[in-house]
């Protein structure tokens, strides 16, 4: 194993990441007294990739954590013929209830205390309780061009590349933009590779969802789409479940903005609803995490069912309830392997790789999280170790590379390549 294999990133069960991070900051709101956070966990050329979310309770110990996982996704997705060249591990919090009618007036004034870095180190997009068109208007607001804008020196043509991610946006898939939707085609892909790995029929699985938000709803649309049977999904609001398999398009079409399901008209016939802790209550052999951190723990691990865990949001899995589950003989797809697409489909769409089309994103995901999870298991069986140990074995390495051709600061020239 690389020498450097544990410090590639952290994350539930990986207990060797003991390296600092590169820079963290701690900010405080002057109008509500609470707390933002920003955590560099390294940087490449000089820039890093990673989220902005917010949550109340929001820590910067849970910063640092996804910041970690954000450097190994990166360096997952490498591939030394691409245009797209990975970038460092960072992200973005903010301590606040995104439904707080103060939120977005909060997220423009952490986005002016952390301007510096945005214009010229971190690229950053929607995450958990935040949405583009939100980080969007707070970027307008502030006076910045993008929140991508630190990556711009890099670009071969900017205003083509600009142009092309402006597209992809604009695309559109049965009614739901191709944006929100990628994520969760990754986190379906992951799924389905490992299923079809074991040699079980699609068709006799059945698949629960936690939270529905882009993530979730495009990972229970896809899934369903593919002949898996998603017997359960849970909102902010509680359980729906039905034992023969749920309309998925029809909980999409009554989804907000946040991945709230109108019960109103979004239940179908034979569609049951259940306490929001009712979530690990309904069989199925897939389970999907895809709202919060740490959902699972070492409190209610003895509560899963399911044989496959795939983890859509980030560290939905806490390392005690990880080795408890592993014991057990539960295969976990870790989140830096699973959710990586929609992280990927910007550089690969801006920087040239894909054109900004459903089909070239789909098929793109299809070929690159098709091998990085066959490449994680089979790692993973080979060294005696679990997935996420193993991909952040391939991680470590995979930076190695990175580190050595590009260098962890912005070169004297900006064309270097």
């Amino acid at each position: 194993m690389s020498s450097r294999a544990g410090a590639a990133g952290g994350g539930a069960g990986d207990e060797s990441a003991t390296r600092p991070p590169y820079l963290s900051v701690a900010w405080t709101d002057e109008v509500t007294g609470r707390r933002g956070y920003l955590v560099i966990d390294r940087t490449v050329r000089g820039l890093c990739s990673g989220g902005l979310r917010m949550r109340a309770g929001c820590t910067m110990e849970e910063v640092r954590g996804l910041a970690e996982a954000m450097t190994s996704k990166e360096a997952l997705n490498y591939s030394p013929g691409a245009r797209y060249i990975p970038l460092g591990g960072a992200k973005g919090g903010i301590d606040c209830d995104p439904r707080d009618p103060g939120a977005q007036g909060m997220l423009t004034r952490y986005l002016v205390a952390v301007r510096p870095y945005l214009e010229r180190h971190w690229a950053t997009g929607e995450d958990l309780g935040l949405t583009q068109a939100m980080i969007d208007r707070a970027v307008a607001d502030v006076g910045l061009d993008s929140s991508i804008q630190a990556i711009y020196p890099y670009l071969d043509d900017r205003e083509a590349a600009v142009d092309r991610l402006a597209t992809g946006f604009a695309v559109t898939v049965d009614g739901i933009g191709l944006d929100t939707l990628v994520g969760g085609y990754g986190v379906a892909t992951a799924a389905l590779t490992a299923l079809d790995g074991t040699g079980r029929q699609r068709g006799g699985i059945r698949a629960f969802v936690q939270g529905f938000g882009s993530m979730g709803g495009a990972a229970a649309r896809f899934l369903a789409r593919a002949g898996v049977r998603v017997v359960g999904v849970s909102d902010a609001d509680g359980v729906i479940a039905n034992s023969e398999g749920l309309d998925v398009e029809r909980l999409l079409r009554h989804r907000d903005d946040l991945g709230s399901i109108d019960r109103a008209g979004g239940l179908g016939s034979g569609d049951a609803t259940l306490p929001r802790d009712a979530w690990l209550d309904v069989d199925a052999e897939l389970l999907v995490p895809a709202a919060v951190s740490y959902s699972i723990d070492g409190h209610n691990a003895g509560a899963v069912r399911a044989e496959l865990v795939v983890e859509a949001a980030n560290l939905p899995v806490t390392p005690a309830a990880e080795s408890a589950l592993v014991q057990r003989g539960v295969t976990i797809v870790p989140d830096v392997v699973a959710n990586s697409a929609t992280n990927s489909w910007w550089w690969w769409t801006l920087f040239g790789d894909i054109g900004p089309t459903a089909d070239e994103a789909f098929a793109k995901i299809d070929r690159a999280m098709g091998d990085l999870v066959h490449r994680v298991l089979e790692r993973a069986a080979d060294d005696g170790t679990t997935p996420r140990r193993a991909a952040h074995a391939i991680a470590g390495e995979n930076l190695e590379e990175i580190v050595r051709r590009f260098g962890v600061h912005r070169p004297a020239r900006l064309d270097q390549r």
